[in-house]
């Protein structure tokens, strides 16, 4: 492809080092000493610093550099010089510099802002730092998903976004009007996925769905992206040894392609690493209930003595900030400091009290979840608490199969040789992210499928394309489902799903 900007980017002045080049972005950060203004330039593939010197640049677009404020528009010429100190390793000589907008007063700056300021002001925080690296990461994650079932003999095909029938219930659906008829927004594309591997044998789905809970949780949207495949002829073990495959390598994807953006994150890799190279315990139900109320240990490791030495953890850590911010906060009240230190301070102890509150947070949550561990009860589904509670023993993602029947969907096969359990598996990421896969083989059998949508009391019309797939040509087939912005937290390390997409839509929120 001949190229067509007549401009560089950032990304590519490890290409152009000793060279000149033009760069088109906006001010990220300005700081000026004598003589020297010193510009961070984004241009949405990176950040550089470019010095602008009064000497080079003349007095003119000296001081205009100098008054620039955050996210003004500009045009940069100079020489690219490699510096390890700098961002991204390189540095660019200004020689010329151009002004399009000197924007003023940008309402987002650099100190601690409160979320519902930030999520208020979304389509500004998204030039961030932190925010450029999460989509950054969320763009390699879609195009890793696509590569690995595109090589691996899948279609992508698209189920529709309107459905006709509310067949499992209204409570968590969003209804509208279609041409005078109700529809309601699609929760999953699976059944539609379903139809479209009898016809192709493997493929994948990957759109927007819709959920209708008014829940403000860390880990719910009212609109979120699926990733959906299924695959004929597959029974629960192909898809558990599928599900394995596809994460370890779309997280390999990101840890070779998103090294800069997970950096700039702090995001410790270590349990990433540990999803590519260790197996993923696959451990049955029975078994993660029995772990989870601390009857059954892992590797030595108990789940309620882990949780109560974590308690712990966290009231030293809360002890170790409060007493920092009260330093800090003394040597503020005594005076004698220069204002760039005062704000310095000022910053660091903002950061403090988030910390803090964050810190309040889980040593309420905790002793929840130890009371939740201690009396859980076998044939519950599992909440987020005690995905914690399991997962907080294991080093990798782990997979938890063969659920109790009455907390799964009617689709799902019963298991043959116990059929209180269906042929089901939920993917549960480490470090507190929970699920993010939800997978089984689905029911073949026509006869056990009307009985299992009888005893539901689903409408029967709504289901008679769907019962056709076991008319004409019934095979065993299975398929998973993984909200793609449950996968973004994980790899990002973040601890709200608000940031993993654009433009979060939750409970309370339908703007910007």
């Amino acid at each position: 492809m001949n190229r067509i900007e007549p401009f560089q980017y950032i990304s590519e002045l490890k290409d152009h080092a000793g060279a000149q080049v033009e760069l088109r972005g906006w001010v990220s950060n300005r700081r000026d000493s004598k003589g020297l203004v010193f510009i961070v330039l984004r241009d949405g593939t990176g950040f550089a610093q470019c010095v602008v010197n009064e000497e080079s640049v003349g007095a003119e677009q000296f001081e205009a550099a100098k008054r620039l404020g955050l996210e003004s528009s500009v045009i940069l010429w100079g020489e690219v010089r490699e510096d390890e100190r700098q961002i991204g390793g390189y540095e660019v000589q200004v020689s010329k510099l151009q002004v399009i907008q000197d924007a003023a007063d940008y309402p987002i700056a650099k100190k601690e802002h409160g979320v519902d300021f930030l999520i208020e002001n979304r389509h500004l925080w998204l030039r961030s730092t932190r925010q450029w690296a999460i989509m950054r990461v969320r763009n390699r994650v879609i195009y890793a998903i696509h590569n690995f079932f595109q090589a691996n003999g899948f279609l992508q095909m698209d189920a529709p976004i309107f459905t006709g029938n509310a067949v499992e219930g209204t409570t968590t659906l969003f209804e509208t009007d279609f041409f005078g008829q109700p529809a309601y927004l699609s929760q999953s594309g699976q059944l539609y996925g379903e139809a479209l591997a009898m016809a192709h044998g493997k493929i994948y789905t990957f759109g927007p769905t819709f959920r209708a809970e008014k829940s403000k949780t860390r880990r719910h949207l009212s609109e979120f992206w699926m990733i959906e495949p299924e695959m004929a002829f597959y029974d629960l073990d192909m898809d558990m040894d599928l599900i394995e495959q596809f994460i370890k390598a779309v997280v390999a994807d990101i840890l070779e392609h998103c090294k800069q953006e997970l950096e700039t994150l702090g995001r410790n890799t270590t349990f990433l690493e540990n999803a590519v190279q260790l197996p993923f315990p696959r451990v049955h139900y029975d078994d993660a209930v029995r772990i989870i109320r601390g009857e059954q240990d892992v590797n030595g490791k108990n789940s309620i003595q882990t949780l109560e030495a974590d308690l712990e953890a966290l009231r030293a850590k809360k002890a170790e900030c409060e007493k920092e911010i009260a330093e800090r906060e003394a040597k503020i009240a005594a005076g004698g400091m220069k204002k760039g230190e005062v704000n310095f301070n000022q910053n660091k102890i903002d950061t403090l009290k988030n910390e803090v509150k964050d810190l309040d947070e889980q040593l309420t949550n905790i002793p929840q979840w130890l009371e939740s561990a201690r009396n859980f009860e076998w044939g519950g589904d599992l909440g987020g608490s005690d995905e914690t509670v399991l997962t907080r023993l294991f080093d990798c993602p782990v997979m938890v199969y063969n659920w109790p029947a009455e907390v799964k969907a009617f689709y799902m096969k019963r298991d043959p040789n116990d059929e209180k359990y269906v042929k089901g598996v939920d993917v549960l990421a480490p470090e507190g992210y929970g699920e993010i896969v939800g997978g089984a083989e689905r029911e073949d059998n026509i006869d056990f499928l009307i009985e299992r949508i009888n005893n539901e009391g689903l409408p029967m019309e709504a289901f008679q394309w769907y019962l056709d797939l076991r008319r004409f040509g019934t095979v065993p087939h299975a398929g998973f489902g993984l909200g793609l912005e449950r996968f973004v937290m994980w790899f990002t390390g973040i601890q709200h799903i608000r940031e993993s997409i654009p433009f979060p839509r939750f409970y309370g929120r339908l703007k910007p």
